[in-house]
């Protein structure tokens, strides 16, 4: 008999215990497996070279966090049967499982209109009829469908396993320390409260480090402006070769890429269609690099010159800034662009493009993170934190980049 109780040794949390041969069973499942080759913060590696840990360690790691609000809310009392356990960690476990080749960057790119998160619901559902019915409440969690609410939002809230691990698991890789959060103490002082997931008041200073923290590995790494531009870059690239194809050109890819290239595929025909989904779960980063390898000498200028940048992290230069860019300032450098490579006003879009980013670290409107006291009173964290600009974390940034070729210098734009 195979033992499934196996141990796995995580860089960031030690030994992660595996609790049981259901959930061994989807971590051996290919769906789940082929996260391993799906990079977790798709481009930051040209940044942070430490950057290339997976999805799938991701997954492990926030099933293990589970599995210790699991244990702590159970020691304060709160009744959870053996079967909301079991759910509760398949659904942490396969909530990134519909994620595409390098995570967000392509998410719209390959599939119109399709999000991870719809891919993954499907995905769960297929295993469902797979496993013969089992996975119906994780469903169901998954969903906000099931009346026991503080479930769905340990797996997906502003204070979930999900984000308590990839800021704790990016931190550690990207070697970002401003990204470190207390994890363990925030998980010590939850509670339930009317069915709804509260933090004790004792608690109020690790959850304010989690959001200052949030923030700061925003901007200082999911939207670092190098890696913006790189994953744009890595849009365009694909945006070419869909062209190229749909003109008729041969290109090199796999025989799951060569699908997408080949077929345009948008949120209607993908759901009615499920050889799409078969094909796409064929895909990840590799078929991704492997193209651009092989497309870097094509006889295409255009796709060649993008995939030989990104080859050799020839980036574009970005410029971020809190104000929009005029008009003027983009011809400008449409301009210089046009002139330096010598192509026209189809062919600089491929070079040159503008492009909104936006986040805020917290959200007062939906799913807010309530702070229970000694005498059971419940407040948003806003209230009752005496950090006077925690609620300027629930104000939305906005800033507007443009990228260009670092070939044209340094153009006249109002920085």
């Amino acid at each position: 008999m195979l033992n499934k109780r196996k141990i796995i040794n995580d860089p960031v949390y030690g030994f992660v215990s595996i609790p049981s041969d259901f959930i061994f069973d989807l971590i051996q499942h290919p769906f789940l497996q082929r996260l391993r080759y799906v990079k977790q913060v798709s481009m930051t590696h040209l940044v942070y070279p430490g950057a290339l840990h997976t999805r799938f360690q991701h997954v492990i790691g926030a099933m293990h966090l589970m599995s210790l609000a699991i244990d702590t809310l159970k020691t304060k009392d709160i009744k959870i049967s053996a079967e909301e356990e079991e759910a509760v960690l398949a659904a942490i476990l396969l909530h990134d499982i519909g994620h595409g080749p390098f995570s967000h960057s392509l998410e719209h790119t390959l599939i119109e209109g399709v999000s991870h998160e719809m891919i993954s619901s499907l995905l769960m559902d297929k295993l469902n009829e797979e496993f013969d019915g089992r996975l119906t409440l994780a469903i169901t969690i998954f969903n906000n469908q099931y009346d026991r609410k503080f479930f769905h939002q340990l797996v997906s809230s502003q204070l979930d396993t999900d984000r308590m691990d990839y800021l704790n698991r990016d931190s550690f890789f990207t070697g970002v320390s401003e990204g470190v959060i207390s994890f363990d103490r925030i998980i010590k002082m939850l509670h339930v409260y009317n069915d709804e997931l509260v933090v004790e008041a004792k608690g109020i200073y690790s959850v304010e480090k989690f959001l200052i923290a949030r923030r700061l590995m925003y901007w200082q790494v999911y939207l670092h402006k190098t890696v913006i531009g790189a994953e744009q870059m890595l849009i365009k690239i694909l945006f070419r070769a869909k062209e190229l194809s749909a003109q008729g050109v041969s290109l090199f890819a796999t025989t799951a890429l060569q699908h997408f290239l080949q077929h345009k595929v948008h949120q209607e025909n993908f759901l009615k269609d499920p050889a799409h989904l078969e094909w796409f779960m064929r895909l990840d980063d590799n078929d991704i690099m492997s193209a651009v390898k092989e497309w870097a000498i094509s006889s295409d200028p255009i796709l060649s010159l993008l995939c030989q940048k990104l080859m050799d992290r020839d980036l574009l230069r970005t410029d971020l800034r809190s104000q929009p860019f005029t008009e003027d300032e983009v011809n400008r450098v449409r301009e210089a662009v046009k002139a330096h490579f010598g192509i026209g006003s189809a062919e600089v879009d491929y070079f040159v493009y503008t492009q909104v980013v936006q986040n805020s670290a917290y959200d007062l409107l939906h799913n807010s993170i309530k702070i229970v006291n000694k005498q059971g009173v419940l407040q948003d964290i806003t209230e009752a934190s005496d950090l006077s600009n925690l609620e300027a974390l629930a104000k939305r940034v906005v800033k507007y980049a443009i990228s260009y070729p670092k070939e044209i210098g340094w153009p006249l734009i109002n920085r």
